[in-house]
């Protein structure tokens, strides 16, 4: 039976659970008005999302952080094994089908909190100097992040292998690399880009050709009206037709946005991105001012997870960006990508909370773990 030192709670970050719970309140709203029996699927996600929240921040994760490297191993033998033993969905191999509960896995899914955990393992344990990461340690790092891309791009999901690439090079940029590498980089990539193009499949290519031609594509079309329609103030619930006579595609999960726009207009949008925008703010200020580097590369992963997202759903639903099967975080419909965000979550406040749990060991006083 251990007990919990009140100190501890001091060192909870609850400005990011009050941030969290408006955009979970809305989205359970908006997801109920479009599809009332989504509502209530979604209402499982959240309490599965909150049970696994209080499991991991319960966790010792520093005393066994010598397992991290065993868990992203793990997920990378479940992303090859998608390969042999996927199941194929639309013409894509993603998932793997679990004999006899009838459940489906997707590894891809799994990946993002191990990714994000063995890049704190690693620059934990070789961190930078004060000039960043010198060429050597870019590319010993560098592997950690290209290698579940591959195998993700593979499948293809290049959605998701995108995003874990962004996610763990801008974790590398927080953390510090020489600038001479980025420059080399983003050269080599812009060289490239031609053989990058020649290399995607035909359906990635009429994304792109959708995206820069003339007229949008039809899913992009309807979300332009639906958020035009919405004007400065929304409309109401009956009033929001281009939803509720269901013009606009996916309303409850890629394009919930444009409903957010038509339902609560101009400002009601600009009240979400405020709302993510401070998320962000909190984050980034957490990995700035902390000198631990699994506070640092968990904090600044979770808000360049939170960017990447929603800078790519808002783009895509108003003809900004090429449509891809990306959520708005903690907002969209759908129980992977959140519970995926509340493993994060707990494990930053985790390793915040806990920071100090030796010292208080170790100078005699409540045993709290």
């Amino acid at each position: 039976m251990w007990k919990l030192d009140r100190r501890i709670l001091t060192h909870f970050d609850f400005l990011t659970i009050l941030m969290i719970l408006p955009l979970i309140v809305v989205s359970g709203m908006l997801i109920g008005e479009i599809h009332p029996a989504l509502a209530t699927k979604h209402l499982i996600y959240v309490g599965v999302g909150a049970v696994v929240f209080i499991l991991i921040l319960l966790l010792p994760i520093r005393r066994f952080n010598w397992l991290i490297p065993f868990f992203y191993w793990l997920n990378i033998a479940l992303l090859f094994s998608v390969e042999f033993f996927g199941h194929s969905r639309l013409g894509a191999k993603r998932w793997i089908d679990i004999p006899f509960i009838n459940f489906t896995l997707q590894p891809s899914e799994l990946m993002k909190p191990a990714f994000v955990m063995m890049l704190a393992y690693l620059i934990a344990r070789y961190p930078p100097s004060v000039e960043g990461y010198d060429l050597k340690g870019f590319v010993r790092l560098s592997f950690f992040i290209l290698l579940p891309f591959v195998l993700i791009a593979k499948e293809p999901d290049l959605g998701t292998a995108t995003i874990l690439l962004l996610l763990g090079f801008g974790i590398l940029f927080v953390v510090g690399v020489r600038w001479k590498i980025w420059v080399t980089l983003i050269g080599g990539v812009i060289v490239a880009m031609p053989l990058i193009y020649s290399q995607l499949y035909d359906y990635q290519k009429q994304r792109l050709r959708d995206f820069v031609s003339e007229k949008p594509s039809h899913q992009v079309y309807q979300s332009i009206i639906a958020i035009g329609s919405g004007g400065l103030l929304g409309k109401s619930v009956e009033e929001a037709t281009q939803t509720q006579m269901r013009f606009l595609p996916i309303a409850s999960s890629d394009f919930i946005f444009a409903y957010v726009v038509e339902r609560f207009g101009f400002f009601g949008a600009l009240l979400l991105i405020a709302l993510y925008a401070l998320l962000i703010a909190h984050l980034m200020g957490i990995a700035f001012w902390s000198d631990d580097m699994y506070i640092k590369v968990v904090s600044s992963g979770i808000a360049i997870m939170i960017f990447v997202y929603m800078s790519v759903n808002i783009a895509m639903t108003i003809g900004f960006a090429p449509v891809v099967g990306v959520p708005l975080p903690m907002f969209s419909y759908g129980g992977s990508s959140f519970v995926n965000f509340m493993i994060l979550i707990a494990i930053m406040q985790n390793l915040l909370t806990f920071r100090y749990r030796d010292m208080y060991d170790i100078r005699g006083k409540k045993s709290f773990m």
